[in-house]
Protein backbone atom coordinates (compact mmCIF):
# COMPACT_ATOMS: atom_id res chain seq x y z
CA UNK A 1 0.00 0.00 0.00
CA UNK A 2 1.42 3.58 -0.94
CA UNK A 3 -0.09 6.66 0.95
CA UNK A 4 0.69 10.49 0.25
CA UNK A 5 -1.16 13.33 1.64
CA UNK A 6 -1.55 16.88 0.31
CA UNK A 7 -2.53 20.52 0.67
CA UNK A 8 -4.46 21.62 -1.86
CA UNK A 9 -4.82 26.13 -1.61
CA UNK A 10 -7.96 27.95 -2.02
CA UNK A 11 -7.06 31.13 -4.97
CA UNK A 12 -8.45 34.81 -5.34
CA UNK A 13 -9.21 36.54 -8.70
CA UNK A 14 -7.38 39.96 -8.14
CA UNK A 15 -8.89 41.13 -11.61
CA UNK A 16 -11.18 39.46 -13.67
CA UNK A 17 -12.35 40.05 -17.03
CA UNK A 18 -14.61 38.26 -18.95
CA UNK A 19 -14.18 38.58 -22.64
CA UNK A 20 -15.72 37.63 -25.71
CA UNK A 21 -17.96 33.71 -25.42
CA UNK A 22 -16.39 31.06 -27.83
CA UNK A 23 -17.52 28.92 -29.85
CA UNK A 24 -17.49 25.75 -27.04
CA UNK A 25 -19.72 27.97 -24.65
CA UNK A 26 -17.06 29.56 -22.88
CA UNK A 27 -16.06 32.63 -22.15
CA UNK A 28 -12.90 34.19 -23.02
CA UNK A 29 -11.25 35.83 -19.93
CA UNK A 30 -8.28 37.43 -18.75
CA UNK A 31 -7.76 37.16 -14.62
CA UNK A 32 -4.58 37.66 -11.75
CA UNK A 33 -5.09 34.77 -9.67
CA UNK A 34 -3.36 34.47 -6.18
CA UNK A 35 -3.26 31.71 -4.27
CA UNK A 36 -4.27 32.05 -0.30
CA UNK A 37 -3.47 29.72 2.48
CA UNK A 38 -6.65 28.83 3.15
CA UNK A 39 -6.54 24.83 2.65
CA UNK A 40 -8.15 21.21 1.96
CA UNK A 41 -6.60 18.06 2.70
CA UNK A 42 -6.55 15.23 0.61
CA UNK A 43 -5.22 11.76 1.59
CA UNK A 44 -4.82 8.91 -1.43
CA UNK A 45 -4.54 5.38 -0.33
CA UNK A 46 -3.26 2.91 -3.17
CA UNK A 47 -3.23 -0.99 -2.89
CA UNK A 48 -3.90 -3.56 -5.25
CA UNK A 49 -7.54 -4.61 -6.71
CA UNK A 50 -9.28 -6.70 -9.84
CA UNK A 51 -9.86 -3.93 -12.10
CA UNK A 52 -9.93 0.37 -10.86
CA UNK A 53 -11.75 0.48 -7.80
CA UNK A 54 -12.21 4.47 -6.75
CA UNK A 55 -14.09 5.30 -2.95
CA UNK A 56 -14.14 8.69 -1.90
CA UNK A 57 -15.10 10.11 1.36
CA UNK A 58 -14.39 13.21 3.29
CA UNK A 59 -15.80 15.77 6.33
CA UNK A 60 -18.15 17.84 4.18
CA UNK A 61 -21.73 17.09 3.96
CA UNK A 62 -21.59 19.94 1.06
CA UNK A 63 -19.65 17.94 -1.66
CA UNK A 64 -20.47 14.52 -3.63
CA UNK A 65 -18.61 11.63 -3.12
CA UNK A 66 -18.94 9.75 -6.11
CA UNK A 67 -18.60 9.85 -9.88
CA UNK A 68 -19.59 13.69 -9.94
CA UNK A 69 -17.27 15.04 -7.98
CA UNK A 70 -13.59 16.27 -10.04
CA UNK A 71 -11.90 14.52 -7.73
CA UNK A 72 -12.83 11.17 -8.67
CA UNK A 73 -13.71 12.09 -12.49
CA UNK A 74 -9.44 13.09 -11.72
CA UNK A 75 -8.92 9.58 -10.98
CA UNK A 76 -10.44 8.08 -13.40
CA UNK A 77 -8.81 10.64 -15.90
CA UNK A 78 -4.93 9.80 -14.60
CA UNK A 79 -5.65 6.41 -15.01
CA UNK A 80 -6.91 5.75 -18.08
CA UNK A 81 -4.23 8.05 -19.48
CA UNK A 82 -1.47 6.39 -17.63
CA UNK A 83 -2.79 3.42 -18.88
CA UNK A 84 -2.90 1.99 -14.81
CA UNK A 85 -5.08 -1.29 -14.04
CA UNK A 86 -5.61 -3.31 -10.91
CA UNK A 87 -5.83 -0.38 -8.45
CA UNK A 88 -7.96 0.46 -5.40
CA UNK A 89 -7.81 4.37 -4.61
CA UNK A 90 -9.20 5.01 -1.39
CA UNK A 91 -9.43 8.96 -1.42
CA UNK A 92 -10.22 11.12 2.14
CA UNK A 93 -11.31 14.73 1.29
CA UNK A 94 -10.63 17.17 4.72
CA UNK A 95 -12.74 19.83 3.53
CA UNK A 96 -11.72 23.50 4.93
CA UNK A 97 -12.41 25.73 1.58
CA UNK A 98 -16.23 26.88 1.27
CA UNK A 99 -18.41 24.84 -1.79
CA UNK A 100 -19.33 27.62 -4.55
CA UNK A 101 -18.07 30.17 -3.20
CA UNK A 102 -15.12 31.51 -6.25
CA UNK A 103 -12.59 29.83 -3.99
CA UNK A 104 -12.04 26.97 -6.39
CA UNK A 105 -12.34 24.88 -3.93
CA UNK A 106 -13.40 21.78 -6.65
CA UNK A 107 -10.60 23.18 -8.60
CA UNK A 108 -7.64 22.54 -6.56
CA UNK A 109 -8.84 19.51 -5.07
CA UNK A 110 -8.73 17.85 -8.50
CA UNK A 111 -5.29 19.64 -9.39
CA UNK A 112 -3.97 17.70 -6.25
CA UNK A 113 -5.33 14.31 -7.21
CA UNK A 114 -3.31 14.82 -10.56
CA UNK A 115 -0.06 15.60 -9.05
CA UNK A 116 -0.41 13.07 -6.24
CA UNK A 117 -1.37 10.45 -7.91
CA UNK A 118 1.28 10.44 -10.57
CA UNK A 119 3.84 11.03 -6.99
CA UNK A 120 2.17 7.51 -5.90
CA UNK A 121 2.96 5.97 -9.23
CA UNK A 122 6.40 7.43 -9.88
CA UNK A 123 5.87 9.62 -12.12
CA UNK A 124 4.64 8.20 -15.04
CA UNK A 125 3.37 11.25 -16.74
CA UNK A 126 5.08 14.41 -18.12
CA UNK A 127 4.31 17.50 -16.68
CA UNK A 128 2.83 18.50 -20.12
CA UNK A 129 0.55 15.55 -19.58
CA UNK A 130 -0.70 16.45 -16.48
CA UNK A 131 -0.93 20.08 -17.38
CA UNK A 132 -3.25 19.08 -20.25
CA UNK A 133 -5.51 16.33 -18.14
CA UNK A 134 -6.15 19.38 -15.81
CA UNK A 135 -6.94 21.68 -19.04
CA UNK A 136 -9.66 18.78 -20.31
CA UNK A 137 -11.23 18.60 -16.76
CA UNK A 138 -11.80 22.74 -15.08
CA UNK A 139 -10.61 26.09 -16.86
CA UNK A 140 -8.89 27.00 -13.07
CA UNK A 141 -7.11 23.50 -12.80
CA UNK A 142 -3.47 24.47 -14.22
CA UNK A 143 -3.62 27.95 -12.23
CA UNK A 144 -4.55 25.49 -8.65
CA UNK A 145 -1.76 22.79 -9.80
CA UNK A 146 0.82 25.98 -10.15
CA UNK A 147 -0.46 28.15 -7.38
CA UNK A 148 1.46 31.54 -6.67
CA UNK A 149 0.32 34.13 -9.04
CA UNK A 150 -0.45 34.26 -12.46
CA UNK A 151 -2.02 36.03 -15.52
CA UNK A 152 -4.76 33.33 -16.47
CA UNK A 153 -6.20 33.71 -20.09
CA UNK A 154 -8.14 31.58 -22.78
CA UNK A 155 -11.01 30.11 -20.63
CA UNK A 156 -8.43 30.50 -17.72
CA UNK A 157 -6.24 27.11 -18.40
CA UNK A 158 -3.33 29.39 -20.40
CA UNK A 159 -1.37 30.46 -17.26
CA UNK A 160 1.74 32.82 -17.47
CA UNK A 161 3.29 33.22 -13.81
CA UNK A 162 3.98 36.79 -11.83
CA UNK A 163 5.70 37.79 -8.66
CA UNK A 164 3.56 37.82 -5.71
CA UNK A 165 2.86 40.50 -3.91
CA UNK A 166 2.81 39.32 -0.45
CA UNK A 167 0.09 40.80 1.67
CA UNK A 168 -2.55 39.60 3.68
CA UNK A 169 -6.40 38.85 3.19
CA UNK A 170 -9.50 38.71 4.90
CA UNK A 171 -13.10 36.44 3.41
CA UNK A 172 -16.20 37.39 4.25
CA UNK A 173 -19.55 34.75 2.23
CA UNK A 174 -22.69 34.42 3.40
CA UNK A 175 -23.11 31.39 4.89
CA UNK A 176 -26.11 29.96 3.14
CA UNK A 177 -25.57 31.08 -0.63
CA UNK A 178 -22.86 29.32 -3.24
CA UNK A 179 -23.51 30.72 -6.99
CA UNK A 180 -22.32 28.57 -9.89
CA UNK A 181 -19.71 29.65 -12.56
CA UNK A 182 -22.15 28.61 -15.13
CA UNK A 183 -25.19 30.63 -13.16
CA UNK A 184 -22.53 33.49 -12.89
CA UNK A 185 -21.07 33.36 -16.47
CA UNK A 186 -24.42 32.95 -18.08
CA UNK A 187 -26.12 36.67 -16.26
CA UNK A 188 -22.85 38.22 -17.60
CA UNK A 189 -24.02 37.12 -21.10
CA UNK A 190 -27.25 38.99 -21.12
CA UNK A 191 -25.27 42.01 -19.78
CA UNK A 192 -25.95 45.31 -22.23
CA UNK A 193 -22.76 46.54 -21.39
CA UNK A 194 -19.66 44.09 -21.95
CA UNK A 195 -17.26 46.78 -21.37
CA UNK A 196 -13.86 46.11 -19.33
CA UNK A 197 -10.96 49.01 -17.67
CA UNK A 198 -8.05 46.30 -19.01
CA UNK A 199 -6.69 46.63 -14.91
CA UNK A 200 -5.50 43.07 -15.51
CA UNK A 201 -3.14 44.41 -18.01
CA UNK A 202 -2.42 47.69 -16.05
CA UNK A 203 -2.01 45.48 -12.35
CA UNK A 204 0.23 43.01 -14.19
CA UNK A 205 2.63 45.42 -15.37
CA UNK A 206 2.70 46.57 -11.80
CA UNK A 207 3.34 43.49 -10.64
CA UNK A 208 6.58 42.60 -12.68
CA UNK A 209 7.89 45.94 -11.18
CA UNK A 210 6.97 45.07 -8.17
CA UNK A 211 4.18 47.17 -7.11
CA UNK A 212 0.62 46.87 -6.21
CA UNK A 213 -2.52 49.07 -6.77
CA UNK A 214 -5.68 48.24 -5.06
CA UNK A 215 -7.27 50.32 -7.28
CA UNK A 216 -6.90 47.58 -9.96
CA UNK A 217 -8.86 45.11 -8.18
CA UNK A 218 -11.67 44.07 -10.84
CA UNK A 219 -14.93 41.62 -11.32
CA UNK A 220 -17.00 41.95 -14.23
CA UNK A 221 -18.87 39.25 -12.68
CA UNK A 222 -20.10 41.40 -9.67
CA UNK A 223 -22.43 43.20 -12.04
CA UNK A 224 -23.84 40.20 -13.34
CA UNK A 225 -24.51 38.99 -9.75
CA UNK A 226 -25.54 41.79 -8.07
CA UNK A 227 -29.19 42.39 -9.36
CA UNK A 228 -30.22 38.50 -8.37
CA UNK A 229 -28.47 38.70 -4.89
CA UNK A 230 -28.91 41.20 -1.97
CA UNK A 231 -26.28 39.64 0.20
CA UNK A 232 -23.69 40.34 -2.88
CA UNK A 233 -24.88 43.76 -2.66
CA UNK A 234 -24.88 43.82 1.11
CA UNK A 235 -21.24 42.92 1.05
CA UNK A 236 -20.39 44.99 -1.37
CA UNK A 237 -21.86 48.50 0.27
CA UNK A 238 -20.70 47.05 4.41
CA UNK A 239 -17.11 46.31 3.39
CA UNK A 240 -14.84 49.15 2.23
CA UNK A 241 -12.85 47.95 -0.54
CA UNK A 242 -14.34 44.38 -0.68
CA UNK A 243 -13.96 42.21 -4.29
CA UNK A 244 -15.65 39.27 -5.20
CA UNK A 245 -13.52 37.01 -6.08
CA UNK A 246 -14.60 34.54 -9.32
CA UNK A 247 -18.06 33.59 -9.06
CA UNK A 248 -18.66 34.79 -5.84
CA UNK A 249 -20.02 34.36 -3.22
CA UNK A 250 -16.98 35.06 -1.34
CA UNK A 251 -15.47 38.71 -0.87
CA UNK A 252 -12.21 39.62 0.12
CA UNK A 253 -10.57 42.76 0.92
CA UNK A 254 -6.20 42.92 1.12
CA UNK A 255 -4.13 44.19 4.27
CA UNK A 256 -7.30 45.30 6.25
CA UNK A 257 -9.53 43.65 9.16
CA UNK A 258 -13.20 43.91 8.03
CA UNK A 259 -14.88 46.18 9.93
CA UNK A 260 -18.23 46.31 9.13
CA UNK A 261 -21.92 45.95 10.91
CA UNK A 262 -22.27 42.34 10.63
CA UNK A 263 -24.34 41.46 13.47
CA UNK A 264 -27.59 41.29 11.31
CA UNK A 265 -26.44 38.80 8.80
CA UNK A 266 -25.07 35.39 8.67
CA UNK A 267 -20.96 35.57 7.51
CA UNK A 268 -17.78 33.52 7.78
CA UNK A 269 -15.45 35.76 8.49
CA UNK A 270 -11.55 34.09 7.96
CA UNK A 271 -8.95 36.88 9.36
CA UNK A 272 -5.29 37.42 8.31
CA UNK A 273 -4.61 34.40 5.90
CA UNK A 274 -1.24 34.72 4.20
CA UNK A 275 -0.44 34.67 0.45
CA UNK A 276 1.37 31.96 -0.54
CA UNK A 277 3.98 31.35 -3.24
CA UNK A 278 3.77 27.59 -3.79
CA UNK A 279 1.19 25.63 -5.07
CA UNK A 280 -0.13 22.17 -3.87
CA UNK A 281 2.63 20.93 -1.76
CA UNK A 282 3.20 17.56 -0.24
CA UNK A 283 3.05 16.98 3.64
Amino acid sequence: MKKIKVKTPAKINLTLEVLNRRADGFHNIQSIMQAISLYDYLTFDVSSASGIDIVLNGSSPDIPYNSFNLVYKAAERFFEKAGINNVKLDIYIEKHIPVAAGLAGGSTNAAGAFFALNRLFDNVLSEREIDDLCASLGSDLNFCLNGGCCLCTSRGEVIERLPAYIQKISLIKPKKLGISAKEAYSNFAELSDKSNPDNTTKLKNLLNKGGFDKNLLYNSLENALFPKYEELRIIKSSVKNSLMSGSGSTFFVLNEKIDAPLDKTEYDIFENLTTILAGVEQV
